[in-house]
């Protein structure tokens, strides 16, 4: 976890120093979303779903009926998520069984609302570590 964090950290001053030379919204909203994930208190919920919502919708081509379905299980993964971010640091073997079981009831929701083909695609999309710069990172460490 404390990678994660220093990795976080890292990608906020980078994005800092390349919005100096360009400066669009992108970025910002990108140095903002790594600071907020960073925060120690826990995962800011509404930004991390947004983007996360985005990836996936474009990624797995979401139908209008799909998107409310995958963004209510999204959101209360991350909810969940975030009343138990903290053991990570206390109790690392508590945090990844009570992940593990979030991480199952997630799957198991997107199976009923994705296709055969999405939900192959949704795992193809999982990255190979956790990392600050991919927020899809957050569904699956």
């Amino acid at each position: 976890m404390k990678k994660i964090f220093l990795t976080v950290f890292l990608f906020s001053g980078a994005l800092i120093c390349a919005n100096a030379q360009i400066s669009t919204s992108k970025l910002q909203s990108a140095a903002k979303q790594a600071t907020t994930a960073a925060s120690a208190a826990g995962l800011d919920v509404n930004s991390l779903k947004t983007s996360i919502m985005s990836k996936l919708t474009s990624g797995l081509n979401l139908t209008t009926a799909q998107q409310p379905k995958v963004s209510e299980a999204v959101t209360s993964f991350l909810t969940e998520k975030s009343k138990i971010v903290n053991l990570a640091k206390t109790d690392s073997n508590t945090y990844k069984t009570k992940l593990a079981s979030l991480t199952s009831n997630l799957s198991s929701k997107l199976k009923t609302v994705l296709t055969a083909a999405q939900y192959t695609k949704f795992l193809g999309l999982k990255p190979t570590t956790s990392t600050a710069s991919n927020v899809l990172s957050q569904l699956f460490f």
